[in-house]
This record gives structure tokens, C-alpha cells and sequence, in this order.
């Protein structure tokens, strides 16, 4: 078998502990523009475009809540969906491969729609969460199958 390039299983557990506040935050800022405000500070921009003429690698001000929050989920997400599991045979290899492939698939034909019936600002915010989703949706079908799986091998035996 090909060695795939995977993190330690010890990594899931805090992978899970980080994303999960992570996306209730997140949820929180979305629906209810929960900002922190001690998280109010200026941090080095490469280009920014206030209401004139843009500028280059300077300091602005900013809150880092939603940075700070991105940042968190998806290194928690990355460190759960890409550890191995306790058992990583071809079989787990195998789903892995097809949950990724599927999870593109799902990620662009939703994107797909999106640049045919969403428009304005609102386009932002889809481009926005389009950066979450394939993993979102790789970690959902990886772990329903897997779990779907056991269930089934379970109930054989």
C-alpha cells in the first residue's frame, strides 16, 4: 500500500475540541455579528482599498474576530479529517479518497449554482463560505461511512 501523507491519530481529538467552539463563534458572528472586542487591534495589510486610492503593505485597523475564528476552524477541521484512524487499511484509504472526491464535486456544483442565482454583496459572503465547505463536506461523508460501516459490520456479527 502507497503511504499517504496523514497526520498521527492523537491529532483528531483536538482537532475536534478546536473546531467545535470554533463553529458555534463562527455561527455566532454570522447570525448575530458577534464581535470580541478585545480582539480590536491594527495588523499589517499587503493591500488595502479604503474609499480612495489603495495602499500597500501597511497597518490598518481591524477586529480579528473573524480571522481569528477562520483560522481555528480550519486548522481544527484539517487536523480531524486528515488523522489517521485507529485502523488505516486500504479500505479506509479508499473512503477517504472517494469522500474527497466527492466532497469537490458537491463544493463546485454548489458554487456552481451560486454564480448562476446569487448576486451583489451576498456573492461575497458565498465565496466566503465556499473556503469551508469541501472540507465541511469531507468530514461528513468520510465519518457517515465509516460510521455506517462499522454499524453494518456490527450487526453481521
Amino acid at each position: 500500500m502507497k503511504k499517504i501523507l496523514l497526520l498521527p491519530h492523537r491529532f483528531k481529538l483536538p482537532g475536534l475540541l478546536i473546531m467545535i467552539p470554533a463553529t458555534v463563534i463562527g455561527l455566532m458572528i454570522i447570525f448575530n455579528e458577534f464581535q470580541i472586542s478585545a480582539l480590536d487591534t491594527h495588523v499589517f495589510a499587503m493591500y488595502v482599498q479604503d474609499l480612495g486610492a489603495g495602499r500597500y503593505f501597511t497597518m490598518v485597523p481591524d477586529n480579528i474576530t473573524n480571522e481569528l475564528i477562520g483560522l481555528l476552524f480550519l486548522i481544527g477541521a484539517l487536523m480531524l479529517g486528515f488523522s489517521k484512524e485507529k485502523t488505516e487499511d486500504e479500505y479506509i484509504a479508499s473512503v477517504r479518497l472517494s469522500s474527497l472526491l466527492w466532497a469537490v464535486y458537491v463544493n463546485y456544483a454548489l458554487l456552481i449554482i451560486c454564480f448562476l442565482f446569487v448576486y451583489g454583496i451576498v456573492f461575497l459572503q458565498v465565496m466566503t463560505f465556499n473556503i469551508f465547505t469541501v472540507l465541511i463536506i469531507f468530514i461528513a461523508r468520510f465519518n457517515f461511512i465509516i460510521y455506517r460501516n462499522k454499524k453494518r459490520f456490527a450487526d453481521e456479527k
